[in-house]
């Protein structure tokens, strides 16, 4: 079995119709042709009102290595928002670098990139015939996007030249261009019946929030809907279907464009692969609703009610969560409240993997974070790190789970995910989404799902992960909060509350082949340093003699700051081959060379002592009463010998 080909797609808020049809698409081309596809997306809008959160959302794109891919789908129309290019632009550079991998727009071309323009133009001219030609309809306003946006601009000419093609003309005035959201409307609305602009037969909204903020606006204004005129939208969005009013609209064939791009990029993957053609059907795909007078369609609204429905009981049998999860499922289990209470990260970890059966279905669950994410000292604003650890997998197929700290797996940062390019029996769908504390990055989170469960990707997921979110965001707090009360500010070191919660684990890894080893070492002379030189001084000597303490640490040693101007050194060593002597020089030189760095009107030296026993059962407090009489005798040989 070979590796499969794996298709990166790029796009933004997978929630929203336009994602989830091109979603449909890419994934139904890939599921024919056996490619893998990976999807990387901020799960808001990329303009998202909350500034520093959009941010942190954005970071999903910072770490696509695109040179990992077969192809890559930019899905342009959610990359280029309000007319801004800034993010386009920086995946164009990262795209650029890889010359050789074939790569594809969908709607907006940009730069020299191939682009597949949508493939509406069959939807926008039903909705132009169904006004024309059922409803009798004669003057037509336009109400389409921001002027000089490719879309909004291709959707316009689209349905003016098919209302001209049917005999009609579109006046210059009912050329209406908005902003593809409901303020857009609700303005036409004003617009219309505080007579600046022509009361027209019919408005053919480019986008459903236009079209529902023109019908809300309308029906405040006393003027009601289809009597006062009719009004069609593009999307089919479930809010359509749910508004007072509902809104006769059309899907949109993003799906197609999506294929379409797969199919491109086919072409230059596999040449001597046949292509197998996405196929619609346009009647299908328009939704009456009570916009234009026509018999609603009752099944589409009743499919929008139960998507939407909000459960806060229901028997969760096992057909229930292969068919969805509901949003109920997940708030009802307080599934917020048992992650935010975990005392620890590991325990953090443990509740995050206990809770989830409220995304099912799914193959594979990952939980990637930077490797420095409990770092106080670290920069969380940066994208990502050199190594990245995975420290959550949960499976459904057979992998071994990881949920222990012990258990977790480094690996390159460029990777992704090293599991996405195994060998696999069947291909799947990989969605990347940024995990993070406003625009603080922690990592990121991987959904392995079949192809087939694509369009379970919702607000379930979105909402999980942002508990997944602030849960490690709150453990990063507590744990900065232990550290502190176990670790010594000045040095960094741990204090002796810290060094005796760390002595119980480590004498519970004594063996019969180990021995317990404790060191003591003591400053020399710090009074004299404070009162001569200040205690500015003096602390500099204390951080110097804590770095050359650390020095002569093995892992999994205990390194702490007893208090004042004493340190201890607590460890396992192998029977019999730990030598003293040699300890004790390495110390020695090391605070030497340290001390040299620096040219100070003193001198830093520091006098060591050490003990050692071999019993399974050691006395730790005898053990250090020896090695703190050791150290004192060596303090005496030295003032002798200075003498």
């Amino acid at each position: 079995m070979g590796k499969r080909k794996t298709i990166c797609l790029v796009t933004s808020f997978p929630e929203t119709t336009h994602a989830k049809r091109v979603s449909m698409g890419a994934f139904t081309q890939c599921e024919k042709y056996g490619y893998n596809i990976a999807q990387f997306a901020s799960m808001v809008n990329l303009d998202f009102y909350f500034k520093n959160y959009a941010v942190g959302e954005r970071r999903i794109y910072d770490i696509i290595d695109f040179s990992r891919f077969d192809g890559i789908i930019l899905d342009n129309i959610s990359l280029i928002y309000n007319n801004k290019t800034d993010l386009i632009e920086m995946l164009y550079e990262k795209v650029k670098a890889q010359s050789d991998i074939p790569t594809v727009c969908i709607g907006i071309p940009y730069k020299d990139l191939p682009t597949v323009t949508s493939c509406n133009d069959e939807m926008f001219k039903e909705l132009c015939r169904h006004a024309v030609e059922v409803h009798g309809c004669r003057k037509i306003c336009v109400l389409t996007g921001m002027q000089g946006n490719f879309e909004a601009e291709q959707r316009l000419e689209i349905i003016v030249d098919e209302i001209e093609r049917l005999g009609l003309t579109v006046l210059p005035e009912h050329r209406i261009y908005g902003d593809f959201w409901f303020t857009s409307g609700e303005q036409l609305a004003r617009d219309i019946v505080g007579g600046k602009i022509e009361k027209p037969d019919a408005v053919i909204a480019a986008s459903d929030h236009m079209a529902l903020g023109l019908i809300e606006e309308l029906t405040r204004l006393g003027k009601k809907v289809p009597e006062y005129m009719v009004v069609l939208g593009f999307e089919a969005t479930n809010e359509a279907a749910l508004d007072d009013i509902s809104l006769t609209s059309i899907e949109s064939n993003f799906a197609r464009s999506a294929a379409d791009a797969v199919d491109m990029i086919r072409q230059q993957i596999e040449p001597d692969k046949p292509i197998d053609p996405y196929t619609v059907e346009t009647k299908k795909m328009l939704h009456i609703g009570m916009s234009c007078g026509c018999k609603p369609d009752l099944k589409r609204t009743m499919d929008a009610v139960r998507t939407s429905l909000y459960y806060t009981e229901r028997n969760y049998t096992s057909d229930v969560f292969e068919d969805n999860i509901d949003i109920g499922l997940l708030m009802e289990n307080y599934i917020p409240e048992q992650l935010t209470s975990s005392t620890d990260p590991q325990d953090c970890i443990m509740r995050i993997y206990s809770s989830l059966y409220v995304i099912s279905p799914y193959k594979n669950f990952y939980l990637c974070l930077r490797d420095d994410w409990l770092d106080e000292n670290a920069d969380l604003a940066l994208a990502k790190t050199d190594k990245t650890s995975l420290v959550l997998l949960k499976s459904n197929v057979g992998k071994d789970d990881i949920n222990k700290d012990e258990d977790k797996v480094i690996f390159d940062s460029s990777l992704m995910l090293p599991q996405m390019f195994e060998e696999s029996d069947e291909p799947s769908v990989f969605y990347f989404s940024a995990v993070h504390y406003s625009d603080k990055t922690l990592g990121y989170a991987v959904l392995e799902r079949k192809l087939s469960h694509h369009q379970k990707y919702n607000l379930v997921y979105r909402n999980f992960v942002r508990f997944i979110n602030n849960a490690l965001e709150m453990a990063r707090t507590k744990n900065r909060f232990v550290e502190m009360s176990i670790h010594d500010k000045m040095t960094g070191l741990l204090n002796r509350r810290g060094m005796y919660k760390g002595l119980e684990q480590l004498k519970d890894s004594l063996t019969n082949e180990r021995e317990l080893l404790v060191c003591v070492i003591d400053m020399d002379g710090l009074k004299y340093i404070n009162d001569t030189f200040g205690h500015s001084e003096g602390d500099y000597g204390i951080i110097l003699v804590s770095k050359a303490a650390k020095s002569i640490c093995e892992s999994g040693d205990i390194c702490a700051r007893a208090g004042g101007d004493e340190f201890f050194i607590i460890g396992t060593r192998e029977k019999g081959s730990f030598d003293s002597d040699k300890c004790t020089k390495r110390f020695n030189e090391k605070l030497s060379e340290l001390a040299s760095h620096d040219e100070k009107s003193f001198t830093v030296t520091a006098s060591i002592g050490l003990a050692l026993s071999a019993e399974s059962d050691a006395d730790f407090e005898a053990l250090l009463s020896e090695a703190d009489e050791n150290m004192y005798r060596y303090k005496m040989m030295r003032k002798k010998q200075r003498s």
